[in-house]
């Protein structure tokens, strides 16, 4: 344990998923795995700058009904339903949820599911202003997401004009084309797709957005957590939409 911190979660027994409370901040971290899954203000509020960058791209479309696919900690949803929209949030593992409610403050009024989230779309009668995928699997989106008929499926369940797709990738480094290939399969469904990066960086997340895309702006800080502000502002000013690379 990290000098500071204290363990939220497990208290014993198995260590692939931890949860931290920083003594000082009230800042809390989720790993499983070995992967960073979350990180918060003592609010719930993310400070996470890829998250920011979502959260940027629904308020600026107006976004009043949002499906979230996978949960982590669940900051986005709370962040969004503070803001009074109404949220969706689909995980396949039930503990995901329970964790974001205790841990991270994922309100009560959010709606959640515990199902496959392309099984959960092709079930429901449900239509959406934005769809966001955020779940991987061993740091890949499970086979289910890479097929093109999940991807129509999503288009299907989107309504509006302003309605938009976006995804959280992570990146390797700048020589990783996984974001790229990704952007270019999105190409094949929506006509206009957008590829938000920064270069330098190893280990790095970046959204892919698909649908009313084309009006949207360089994202800034919109909802501010109780620490970290300077680097949040820092780091989505290092983020900026990039051309596909071959």
């Amino acid at each position: 344990m990290k000098l500071g911190n204290r363990r939220l979660h497990p208290d014993k027994g198995d260590s692939s998923l931890v949860i931290e409370q920083n003594n000082v901040s009230g800042r809390v971290s989720y790993w499983y795995g070995g992967a960073h899954q979350s990180v918060a203000d003592a609010h719930g509020i993310s400070l996470a700058d890829y998250i920011h960058a979502i959260y940027w791209f629904l308020r600026q479309t107006r976004a009043h009904n949002v499906l979230m696919i996978g949960c982590g900690g669940g900051t986005l949803a709370t962040m969004l339903n503070r803001d009074g929209i109404k949220v969706t949030v689909v995980d396949i593992d039930a503990r995901s949820i329970e964790l974001a409610k205790r841990y991270f403050n994922l309100p009560d009024t959010v709606t959640t599911h515990v199902a496959d989230g392309a099984e959960f779309l092709r079930r429901t009668r449900g239509r959406y202003d934005a769809i966001v995928l955020d779940a991987y699997n061993g740091g890949d989106f499970p086979d289910v997401f890479k097929k093109a008929s999940y991807l129509a499926t999503v288009k299907a369940h989107l309504s509006g004009a302003n309605a938009i797709y976006l995804e959280n990738m992570l990146v390797d480094d700048d020589d990783d084309r996984a974001p790229d290939n990704r952007a270019r399969l999105l190409q094949q469904v929506w006509p206009d797709v957008r590829l938000l990066d920064c270069d330098g960086w190893v280990d790095r997340n970046a959204v892919i957005a698909a649908g009313a895309v084309r009006g949207l702006r360089k994202p800034k800080l919109l909802l501010r957590p109780a620490r970290g502000v300077r680097k949040l502002e820092r780091e989505l000013d290092s983020l900026t939409f990039r051309r596909l690379r071959s």
